[in-house]
């Protein structure tokens, strides 16, 4: 009797040590909302978007999504934010939690995000250990077992949610399409070196998160096709050939700051390689991250910050994409090569798509538009997101500074004319101002909140 007891004695003693030890939702909240976890999710996403290869257009679908999902998952816990439901084009009420039962919604939030992510993607395999790791940190605050679970099985209900609703923008019925080349003098023809098919010719087809429809903004005509030698095209193509023909350093610098190629092509006598980068959108999506660390914004704020920049950049791409494959301009490249030098190249690879507008110039002012809504006008800050491609750092005095320098930056690559630049800014910053006057994510009238 004395030895079983000691053995029942034992085992409760082993079984007692086993158990995690749990911690208030006071203690374990307050950990969960560090914004440098979602934050770091962001840059996983990042990583698998790189080395998945997507295109631009397609990066910001998935960048959209992605931060939807956490940004609603999260805004239950947050009752001064609103849900976009009802505000997005086609977004019907999202899950609710159920009343009375205790959550953790940061790790909903990181759920949400990441299943999303997962879904969107191809590699999966890249989100195997990188979740099992990432989601252990959660189990280590000490959140217990029934909030974990209960957590994480509202943040796939949200997914869910989301995941349907991407089902239904027209991004699988227009996979496969290829855009017919038609050789009319001023159109778009492949450029070298890859010579690659027109990228994404159906993207305007794709359902817009904000806009009533895809010609809600439309850009001016560009200049007409037009090879004399006084004409206002040959002005402009003669500025991006000088340009080329006579780069100084602080031009050099900044277009190849703002390359974002996602896929560049190398050719070394007879062999042709590629190196993978970051696409436009996760580079405005990693100056926001460094902007919201340096105001040290809360988690929530954060995740508002995200999600309004990666619709604004969503819906600015199916915008541009209809000028592009409405007006499919001429390259430079194409002109110069085929009128007076054949041998000139662009400091920078051309995209293989149509000139104007430029989708870079877009999608950088829409972002940084609602940035500046969110954060105000003259905030400072130092790039370092392309560092890690050896292209330095860059400091800027506000978000207009900085997309501006973007948007020139494709006109000194040589892949943009003047017009296809500005326009192009100005359709972004249209879009972002609309995106911020159609959402609201507060619960207080824009008016009544202090810029930050």
């Amino acid at each position: 009797m004395k030895k079983l007891s000691l053995f029942l004695l034992v085992l409760t003693a082993a079984s007692l040590s086993g158990c995690r030890e749990t911690t208030s939702p006071e203690i374990y909240n307050k950990a969960a909302s560090d914004p440098k976890l979602y934050n770091d999710l962001g840059i996983h996403l990042t990583n698998v978007i790189i080395h998945d290869i997507f295109k631009p257009p397609v990066a910001s679908r998935i960048y959209a999504y992605t931060n939807l999902a956490g940004y609603e998952a999260l805004v239950p816990g947050n009752p001064e934010f609103r849900s976009l439901a009802g505000q997005l084009n086609g977004f019907e009420a999202t899950p609710q939690p159920e009343e009375g039962k205790e959550y953790c919604f940061p790790l909903a939030s990181a759920k949400a995000f990441s299943m999303v992510g997962r879904k969107l993607t191809f590699s999966e395999n890249m989100w195997d250990d990188y979740e099992k790791e990432f989601f252990q940190k959660y189990k280590d605050m000490g959140i217990p077992d029934d909030v974990i679970d209960r957590s994480m099985a509202y943040g796939e209900a949200v997914a869910k949610h989301v995941i349907d609703y991407s089902g239904g923008d027209n991004y699988k019925q227009i996979r496969g399409f290829r855009y017919t080349v038609t050789n009319e003098p001023g159109t778009w023809v492949p450029t070298p070196p890859a010579y690659a098919d027109a990228c994404e010719p159906m993207w305007n087809t794709v359902r817009p998160f904000t806009m009533d429809s895809v010609k809600q903004f439309k850009c001016p005509a560009p200049a007409k096709y037009d090879l004399s030698k006084n004409s206002e095209f040959m002005k402009l193509t003669r500025e991006v050939y000088d340009i080329g023909k006579n780069m100084t350093e602080d031009q050099r610098t900044t277009a190849y700051f703002w390359d974002d190629n996602a896929f560049v092509t190398n050719v070394v006598g007879h062999v042709m390689f590629a190196n993978k980068k970051m696409t436009p959108p996760g580079h405005w999506l990693a100056i926001t991250r460094t902007v919201a660390e340096n105001q040290k914004l809360d988690l929530m704020q954060t995740t508002e910050c995200y999600t309004m920049g990666s619709i604004a950049m969503f819906d600015a791409f199916v915008s541009c994409w209809d000028e592009k494959y409405s007006s499919v301009r001429i390259r430079p490249e194409t002109v110069i090569n085929n009128g007076w030098d054949p041998a000139w190249r662009p400091y920078l690879e051309t995209p293989p798509f149509p000139e104007y507008v430029s989708g870079h110039s877009s999608i950088s002012a829409a972002c940084g538009t609602v940035l500046t809504h969110l954060l105000g006008e003259n905030v400072a800050f130092t790039d370092t997101t392309e560092k890690k491609y050896g292209h330095g750092v860059k400091s800027f005095k506000s978000f207009e500074d900085a997309y501006w320098d973007a948007s020139y930056s494709r006109m000194y690559g040589g892949i943009h004319y003047r017009d296809g630049v500005e326009e192009g800014t100005h359709l972004g910053e249209t879009v972002g101002n609309w995106v911020w006057k159609k959402l609201n994510t507060r619960k207080k009238e824009k008016d009544a909140l202090a810029v930050r």
